[in-house]
């Protein structure tokens, strides 16, 4: 009996043992595939931080070589701009790996890698490391108020300045819009593309004592009987500009971003407008009796309802020369064939 109970006591011995020698074996294993998950990973990481600097290193390269090749710059230039990029990439993967490096084994310490960290290609959420490798930021289109003011005046063919009907310096200006830019091309900013909406308030001021008299389809300008103190026709437009802005500008790149200001450079825009005429009235001031009237006139006066034209600005940074001129007719037929045009300043706020 005592025989038969030690051969039963020493195979549950056995099989404890043998329960035990099997857990500990299966957590080496354990331990052993979490440690080749994690190898697996860091291998992985530091071959895409590898691949992505080199491919940005060749695109920066390619840019060189071609600003080298149209005489951007000369050949000791790019060989010195080449040898910084390389360096800078090289310090770049050097420090993002020794991030990852650090990240790992945070996440080592806190356990955090068993569990959110799987097989590569299997299904499951892998582990998160905050490395910036983000595409580069390159806003290609800004935009920016635009406000202008300055002399306004008409004239038909062949009459000069000094023909002209109307007062030179009472016939004024004013323009308020907002205007937007975009770099034509990707790796340089000499062309930029300009557009938006603007409202644009046109006056003029008859001479000679005289205010615009509508009568059918005939608009024209003819005395007053007192003593005018003030005689205004002002037209209102809705427009939409478009203009090729062309220039130098400022480039700074960094790893993230790339910019381009032309702030302090010289700008020259060519191009033009079109839209709507949106009304027109007419401003009296004069005694009648000792009295001071004051009359607002509001008519079609014959205009015409689209209007279109041509501009031009040139200027240093935000401030430019501007000038634009009416290709329509200010009145419809049969009147007198005048053309509206403008010169002043014009801001560029951002």
């Amino acid at each position: 009996m005592k025989t038969i109970t030690f051969y039963i006591s020493l195979l549950l011995f056995s099989f404890a043992f043998q329960e035990a020698f099997s857990q500990e074996v299966a957590s080496q294993n354990s331990e052993l595939t979490s440690e080749n998950k994690s190898k697996a990973f860091f291998e992985k990481e530091k071959a895409e931080i590898v691949a992505k600097e080199k491919e940005k290193l060749k695109v920066q390269i390619e840019r060189i070589n071609t600003q080298l090749e149209e005489g951007g710059i000369k050949k000791e230039e790019a060989a010195k701009q080449k040898k910084e990029l390389a360096e800078k990439h090289a310090r770049n993967i050097e420090n993002k790996i020794a991030i990852l490096e650090n990240e790992m084994a945070l996440r080592d310490r806190k356990g955090e890698l068993a569990e959110n960290y799987i097989a590569i290609g299997g299904k499951g959420k892998a582990l998160d490391i905050n490395i910036n490798t983000q595409d580069k930021y390159d806003n290609r289109t800004t935009g920016d108020l635009v406000i202008a003011a300055g002399f306004n005046n008409a004239l038909e063919k062949g009459q000069s300045l000094n023909d002209s009907d109307f007062k030179i310096g009472g016939s004024r200006f004013f323009e308020l819009g907002w205007a937007w830019k975009t770099r034509v091309f990707k790796n340089t900013n000499w062309l930029r593309f300009r557009y938006g909406v603007s409202f644009q308030l046109n006056g003029l001021k008859p001479t000679d004592n005289r205010y615009f008299v509508q009568e059918g389809d005939e608009t024209y300008l003819e005395k007053f009987t007192l003593d005018l103190d003030k005689s205004k026709f002002r037209m209102d437009n809705l427009v939409v500009p478009i203009h090729f802005e062309m220039g130098p500008s400022k480039r700074t790149e960094t790893e993230n971003r790339l910019h381009f200001s032309t702030y302090k450079m010289l700008k020259i825009g060519i191009g033009g407008y079109a839209g709507l005429n949106i009304g027109e009235r007419q401003k009296l001031k004069y005694k009648r009796d000792g009295e001071n009237v004051k009359e607002k006139l509001k008519s079609s006066y014959n205009t015409h309802d689209f209007v279109y034209g041509l501009s031009a600005y040139l200027g240093w940074a935000g401030v430019t020369l501007y000038g634009k001129y009416d290709l329509n007719p200010i009145f419809q037929d049969p009147n007198r064939e005048l053309h509206n045009f403008s010169l002043g300043l014009r801001f560029d706020v951002d």
